[in-house]
Formats: C-alpha cells, sequence, structure tokens
C-alpha cells in the first residue's frame, strides 16, 4: 500500500489515535488526537513524516479533545467529522472536565459530507456519513486500496455505543450495513479502540451483524 500507519492508544478511553501517511511525499494526517498529545507528538517525530491536517472521525471526547491544542501547535488545519457532530465539538470542554481529559471546543476549518473526498499527499480517501454512534461520525475509505478508518462505527466483534446522546442502535446498523459491508470483504480497517479488523471477518462473524 502507498500508506503507512502507527496506532497511538490516549486516553483512559485507549482510543486509537492514529498517524497515517503518504510514502511518496511524507504527508502526515493525525486522526482522532483524542488526548496524551505528547505521546502523539513522539510518534510524529519517529515517523519522520510531516503532518498537514487533523482528522476527526467524530466528536466524541476520546477522539477529539486535543484538537484544538494540537491545531495550535502544529498550524494546520481540522477536516471533519459532519456537521451533525457539532454539538459535541462545543461542549468537549465540559464533558473533558467530567472525564478527567484535559480539552477545548473546536470547530474543524471543514466539515466532511457524504460523498466528498480527504486528499493526503499523492492519497485520496472517500467520506461516508455513517450516523448510529454519534450523528455525525464519518468513515474515510481509501478511494484505490482496500483500507477504511472507521472511528467507532465497527469494532472487531462488535459495534459503537449507542447509548451516548443522539446515538441511535438501529441507524448505527443500518449505517453498517449500507455503507461498510458493501465495501467488499477484503477492506482492512482501523477502528477507535482495540484491533483493527476486515469487513470480511466482521460480516461472518460480529454478534450485531448476524
Amino acid at each position: 500500500m502507498p500508506f503507512r500507519a502507527a496506532i497511538v492508544p490516549v486516553t483512559p478511553f485507549q482510543q486509537n489515535c492514529t498517524l497515517l501517511w503518504c510514502e511518496r511525499t511524507m504527508q502526515a494526517a493525525i486522526i482522532d488526537p483524542g488526548g496524551d498529545l505528547p505521546r502523539i507528538l513522539d510518534a510524529v517525530e519517529r515517523s519522520g513524516a510531516r503532518p498537514v491536517k487533523i482528522l476527526l472521525t467524530h466528536g466524541h471526547i476520546d477522539h477529539a479533545g486535543g484538537a484544538a491544542e494540537l491545531k495550535e501547535r502544529l498550524g494546520v488545519p481540522v477536516e471533519g467529522p459532519h456537521r451533525e457532530d457539532a454539538f459535541l465539538l462545543d461542549h468537549l470542554a465540559a464533558t473533558g472536565a467530567a472525564y478527567g481529559i484535559p480539552a477545548r471546543s473546536i470547530m474543524p476549518d471543514r466539515w466532511l459530507e457524504e460523498g466528498d473526498e480527504v486528499t493526503l499527499g499523492e492519497l485520496v480517501f472517500d467520506v461516508l456519513h455513517c450516523p448510529g454512534h454519534s450523528p455525525g461520525s464519518i468513515v474515510l475509505k481509501h478511494r484505490d486500496e482496500p483500507f477504511a478508518l472507521v472511528g467507532d462505527v465497527l469494532f472487531r466483534g462488535s459495534i459503537g455505543r449507542t447509548d451516548l446522546p443522539r446515538g441511535d442502535h438501529a441507524t448505527l446498523i443500518r449505517s453498517i450495513k449500507e455503507k461498510l459491508l458493501p465495501l467488499g470483504d477484503d477492506v482492512a480497517f482501523i477502528c477507535g479502540h482495540g484491533p483493527m479488523s476486515t469487513i470480511g471477518e466482521e460480516r461472518r462473524s460480529n454478534p450485531f451483524l448476524v
């Protein structure tokens, strides 16, 4: 694949912050920097890649809590999630205080909609709006390679919580079945928590989908 990825677990929730970079240009995106910025910045330094943007799959504290400070430190724009998660991003400071995670509210430089594309060096990702875990959750699917970043929409053997504000179980299942399963069984994905998996493995064995 024309890119590399490093997963950096952050926050007490062990959220998978992902550093993704284009091997040709070494341009990198930091996906879902929930917190623990020294760990994230150390991974950036070790990779040798150059961050050019921050990407948010959704607005929950463990995914977006460090975005405002990281944006200031690096001087890069924030893209995503879908604008339906604006209410979550607007309340990050209060949510962080409740969970003991330092955070500031943030609004992205660019909201992402179904059908948009995100570029990173020579890489192109297609945006899928996949509500249910949160109303503004998005998935990023590499246009040419069997790879996706799915946030908390789908996990290995599980799915995202739907008991949080504006979560909805039926909507999440519909998002997975209508947006993710059609991507193909060979598509590997990095999720927001836990190990990677493939669409095929989840189609066959995920108890929420069978």
